[in-house]
């Protein structure tokens, strides 16, 4: 088979492939209006026709509406639609054309696509989920690109976020209704989901939808010369903005990410949309995000880790020694589903093994969002499709909402923001993933991203990929592991990792023709030749590659090869002298053959008219990438090139028989050297166009490659459309239940009112009635249902009244609330019903029906005429009691101004009291200290006596101070200030001084608030507490402590005590001791005035300190309150606000 049927063949299954790929997509049309799909299921009539009734008829424009539709019955939506006064409105039949203004509508029963312009009609697949939004979203997506649009309205479920996200995707435009919707669930979904470009009424979509339409974008996705410079400069922003340089990822797919950024802004020219990313740094962050497609889950390709479990990890734990990690790198992480999955799997196959193992997990990605997901770590339940009830069990915490990651596996993990092609890498790595990340790549920066993983790998690492990605662009620095699943391991060479600053302005900015890719030139051979020509040769010698083509030059070779005329080359047999070329070739071929030296001798060239005998030597390279052989050269004669045709005359070649034989021979020789380089230089074209084959077979693999890699794209699309999918059919259940949970909840209610209740059909025919009904009219259900209303209890309900409301108010109105009727029911007389009455559906069969309450208020009326006369009677019983209650209020008035005046001159009294009782007692304390100072002059019993009456003077006077002060507590003179409680008890203590240092107690205060009080009544009240503390201190032995602290309540504490004010701020001090206590029961007795718990014998006082105090308290709308344990210490409590 010749080379030009390789070439025609290879070409042709290019070609075929080609063809296939066009008919898997969708054919993009070349229609150049916008086609609006509008979505919506329950409650999306109102907002279909609010919508349609805004559409001006000139918009330019086709709109499609899709609504989930009852598959068994006719659906009325277009002759509805058309009701609403605008653009013409079709039913859509299969390869329905479609044309600007116009509004096309799905038929029931259908599922709808778009392709090629038209629009085609599918049957809809019996028992599944209703889809059509999102399914016809997607071809119109795929189809229209740009030009498509996405308007989600009214309805349940989450039908249709799939779909945008999809018209986002191929850079269209999306919508959904406001949050006003009669059910918002569908475009809250959508909202949720991230994939809404706007958010408004349906008015206001359309108004938008037009103004989009007449501004939209001339930007096209294919490569303009024109466009390009503007394209690169987009391309520095963005570097600018993100750290990211997008130059080498593929081009469409920016063009068609700007293409939607400049659609959204309302911008036309290109040029604009630079300058208008150059002025707003938040318009570089959205162009930015679109840029984005993170797509991932959790075990993605679940039998990758299976392989890895089987074949990888053991190897991985065998590495692993004392003091060292298992050190794994994720690059291209998106919301950390493949890391915490690669933490699950090796957590699981270390299992008991674990013990003595170190795991470290970098996971790293550039978008922050994702990232701050990724270390959240919470899941919705629709994303953990592929975890088992085992894993889930064991590895996460369930929630309401969906799981998160326990903290054995988080703490494996690491999440950083990092970019791969352009920050410095992980190191020392045994692990690295990176699965389909290369797709978005073009082939330059593949290789880059293969250096450098090559680079952070430790010494035979792995490598997984995606599957359609492979390591072809960097093949010499890795060889296959699994194929199938494409993991790969580091090949032992030196590779170069070429570390360049992707963000750098001075790059960012450089097209793919304006930067030079330099390959990657591995120099191992050269360092193999180096050494073994310095152990063993030291004249000329040239590196030569598997092709012949010099690689590298030692010595003075130029008695050996030259330059040949024409193009040049570095290929040693063309460079070769004269008779030189043969015996390269034959030694090279024995040599790769048989990877062994090879010595060729004796060999004669011709340079310059002199005839070098020379010998070769060609000795393969071992430890290299790829095959190299050393080619070496030595002189060993060098003599006068003797021409036969001059030195030998006619008549002595005639002559000498010998001359004549070498001269033949010569002759013979020459010809088969001649022979023998034609031979060769047709090999060599030979071999040159099978070189052409392959490289075209090579662009082929390519193209398949590139093929492969949108193909795992649209295969990542989907994934992340069935991750909806299940979320959306999980929706559905949990709605479904809670449907049933309603009808049961409803159909209890109706059993147990107490109204008797009946459903009628349109013949107003009995269809059920409620346990009410059958027990006041004594009619059992079987027995009423189907007999007409009138028929039942011997026309019971045949009378004029009811027939009246049920064949023609009824049908007039549609419903009745509360109608009256009077009728004569026999057995039970004169009657008064209150009926209220409804029209309504039944859904599934979409039968009308009456559904009847019927409430007997009979009854009620006779109380209702009683009670009138009741309530004259009591009206008049009201008047009189008002004159005696006017009468009783301005008595009242008087006695109230009598008791304040008596209060004040209580006041008065008590003040005039106590100092008339203290003057007295006064002089009895000195007198009685007169005659103890005379004590030798008096016997020792009346000195008892004497002591006896002066104690009992000093606690009247101290009971009558306290009384006066007691009295004074109400005073409305005294004004609260700015207090600080700090000042008041250091005071305190300084009068309690020596009594604390004779005792040798321990006083430890805290840090107290400073609060609006009464100062004198703040002393008052801390000066009782604190002399009642160390009053009642223990005469063990024992040190006593007395401790003052305070805290500010919370909202939820101040709650805690009714009496207290939630708006205002509250402080607790606690006055705590560890002196004798008392006995819990006794906590509320303690505050009563002159009740007391010890005898003045044991400890003195007059039993109204705390009283006093907890009157300061109540007066600054606090609260007091005390804890104590006998013999253990008390606690008192006191709660004042701020």
């Amino acid at each position: 088979m010749s080379i030009y049927t390789i070439k025609y063949q290879l070409k042709n299954s290019i070609r075929e492939i080609m063809e296939t790929q066009e008919n898997i997509v969708p054919k993009a049309t070349i229609q150049d209006f916008p086609i609006v799909g509008i979505g919506a299921s329950a409650g999306g009539l109102d907002a279909f026709k609010e919508f349609i009734g805004a559409i001006p008829n000139d918009s330019e424009m086709a709109y499609v509406v899709v609504q989930h539709l009852h598959p068994m019955h006719d659906s009325m939506l277009t002759e509805l639609l058309s009701r609403v006064p605008t653009l013409p409105i079709n039913e859509i039949t299969d390869d329905i054309h479609l044309a600007p203004n116009t509004i096309y509508v799905i038929p029931e029963n259908k599922m709808l696509t778009s392709y090629d312009g038209v629009l085609k009609l599918s049957p809809r697949i019996k028992d599944t989920k209703n889809k059509a939004i999102d399914i016809f979203f997607k071809s119109l997506a795929e189809v229209h690109l740009k030009l498509a649009y996405g308007v989600l309205l009214s309805g349940n479920g989450s039908d249709g976020t799939i779909g945008l996200r999809a018209i986002k995707k191929h850079g269209g435009i999306t919508f959904a209704q406001d949050l006003d919707a009669s059910n918002n669930e569908m475009p809250q979904s959508a909202i949720n989901a991230g994939v809404v470009d706007y958010v408004m009424s349906p008015i206001q979509i359309v108004e938008k939808l037009v103004e989009l339409s007449k501004t939209r974008t001339i930007v096209n996705e294919n490569e303009d010369a024109n466009d390009e410079e503007i394209i690169k400069e987009i391309i520095k922003i963005l570097c600018n903005h993100s750290g990211v340089d997008f130059t080498y990822y593929k081009q469409s797919t920016i063009r068609r990410r700007i293409a939607r950024r400049m659609a959204l802004n309302k911008i036309i020219n290109l040029k604009d949309y630079l300058n208008f990313l150059q002025g707003d740094k938040s318009a570089s962050r959205d162009l930015f995000n679109d840029m984005l497609i993170p797509v991932t889950e959790f075990f993605r390709d679940t039998k990758i880790f299976q392989t890895m479990r089987e074949k990888v990890f053991p190897l991985l734990s065998n590495r692993v020694t004392e003091g060292n990690a298992i050190r794994i790198w994720i690059a291209g992480c998106s919301t950390g589903e493949e890391a915490y999955s690669l933490a699950i799997s090796l957590h699981e196959f270390l299992g008991e093994n674990l013990e003595g193992k170190e795991i470290q997990i970098f996971a790293s990605d550039i978008s922050e969002v994702a990232i701050a997901k990724a270390r959240i770590g919470f899941y919705r339940k629709s994303q953990m499709k592929n975890v088992s009830e085992t894993i889930l069990t064991k590895y996460f915490t369930a929630s309401t909402n969906g799981y998160k990651i326990k903290r054995q596996i988080r703490d494996l993990c690491i999440f950083a923001v990092h970019n791969f092609l352009a920050d410095p890498p992980f190191a020392k790595m045994d692990l690295i993933t990176c699965r389909n990340v290369f797709i978005y790549m073009d082939s330059f920066l593949q290789k880059k991203s293969l250096t450098t993983f090559h680079y952070a790998l430790k010494e035979n690492g792995f490598l997984l990929l995606g599957k359609s990605e492979t390591t072809v662009p960097a093949g010499e620095l890795f060889q296959s592991f699994e194929k199938a699943d494409k993991i790969y391991t580091r090949k032992q060479v030196s590779g170069r990792f070429l570390h360049s600053d992707m963000g750098s302005n001075d790059k960012s900015t450089a097209s793919k023709t304006d930067v030079q890719r330099k390959e990657i030139v591995k120099e191992d051979f050269r360092k193999s030749a180096e050494s073994l020509l310095l152990s063993k040769y030291t004249p000329a010698s040239v590196i030569v590659n598997e092709q012949l083509d010099i690689v590298h030059i030692n010595g003075n070779i130029a008695d050996f090869i030259e330059f040949s005329q024409g193009k040049p080359t570095f290929n040693l047999l063309k460079m070769a002298r004269d008779g030189l070329a043969f015996e390269l070739r034959n030694a090279c071929h024995k040599a790769k053959e048989t990877s062994s030296l090879i010595i060729k001798e004796d060999i004669q060239i011709k340079n310059k008219g002199l005839i070098s005998e020379i010998s070769i030597e060609v000795q393969p390279l071992t430890n290299t990438i790829e095959p190299h052989f050393l080619v070496v050269f030595y002189k060993s004669l060098v003599k006068k090139e003797y021409l036969i045709s001059k030195e030998f005359s006619a008549e002595e070649i005639h002559n000498n028989i010998n001359l004549k034989r070498i001269a033949q021979l010569e002759r013979e020789l020459a010809k088969i050297h001649a022979d023998v380089n034609a031979i060769s230089e047709e090999q060599e074209a030979s071999k040159e166009e099978l070189q052409s084959a392959n490289e075209e077979l090579l662009s082929g693999s390519e193209e398949l490659q590139s093929l492969n890699e949108e193909l795992e794209t649209s295969k990542e699309e989907l994934q992340s459309s069935n991750e909806e999918l299940l979320q959306i059919n999980q929706e559905l259940l949990n709605k479904q239940q809670q449907i049933n949970i309603s009808k049961n909840y409803t159909e209890a209610i109706v059993a147990t009112l107490r109204e008797p209740i009946v459903v009628l059909d349109t013949n107003l025919r009995i269809k059920n009635i409620n346990r009410a009904f059958s027990k006041k009219y004594k009619i059992d259900k079987e027995e009423a249902t189907g007999k007409l209303i009138y028929e039942i209890q011997n026309h019971l309900f045949d009378n004029i009244p009811m027939r009246a409301m049920l064949e023609k108010v009824l049908p007039e109105k549609t419903q009745l609330d509360d109608y009256q009727i009077s009728v004569n029911l026999l057995p039970y007389g004169e009657s008064i019903m209150l009926l209220n009455a409804r029209q309504v559906t039944n859904e599934t069969s979409k039968e009308q029906l009456i559904l009847l309450a019927i409430e007997d208020i009979t009854e009620r009326r006779i109380i209702e005429k009683r009670l009138q006369v009741l309530s004259d009677g009591f009206e008049s019983m009201v008047q009189e009691r008002t004159s005696d209650l006017l009468t009783s209020n301005t008595e009242l008035g008087n006695t109230i101004k009598n008791l304040f005046d008596a209060n004040v001159q209580l006041q008065e009294y008590a003040y005039v009291a106590s100092h008339d009782l203290q003057e007295p007692l006064r002089k009895i304390l000195m007198f009685i200290s007169r005659l103890l100072g005379m004590e030798e002059n008096i016997s020792k019993e009346a000195l008892v006596l004497l002591e006896k009456i002066s104690k009992s003077s000093t606690r009247m006077n101290t009971l009558i101070k306290d009384l006066l002060a007691y009295s004074y507590l109400n005073n409305p003179d005294t004004q609260f200030v700015s207090t600080d409680l700090n000042v008041i008890l250091a005071n305190i203590f300084i009068d309690f001084e020596l009594l604390i240092e004779e005792r040798n107690l321990n006083i430890k205060l805290g840090k107290l608030p400073v609060i609006n009080a009464i100062p004198l009544q703040m002393n008052q009240l801390f000066y009782n507490l604190v002399s009642n503390a160390l009053k009642f201190c223990k005469n063990d032995g024992s040190v006593s402590k007395i401790e003052i602290t305070s805290s500010k309540l919370t909202k939820a504490e101040v709650k805690k005590h009714l009496s207290l004010d939630p708006a205002l701020s509250y402080y607790e001090i606690v006055i705590k001791d560890n002196g004798i206590g008392f006995n819990e029961k006794y906590k509320n007795k303690i505050f009563t005035i002159f009740q007391r718990l010890h005898n003045n014998e044991a400890y003195t006082g007059t039993g109204i300190g705390l009283s006093i105090g907890k009157k300061i308290v109540e007066n600054h709308k606090g609260i007091i309150f005390s804890k104590a344990e006998e013999n253990v210490g008390a606690e008192f409590h006191i709660i004042l606000p701020v």
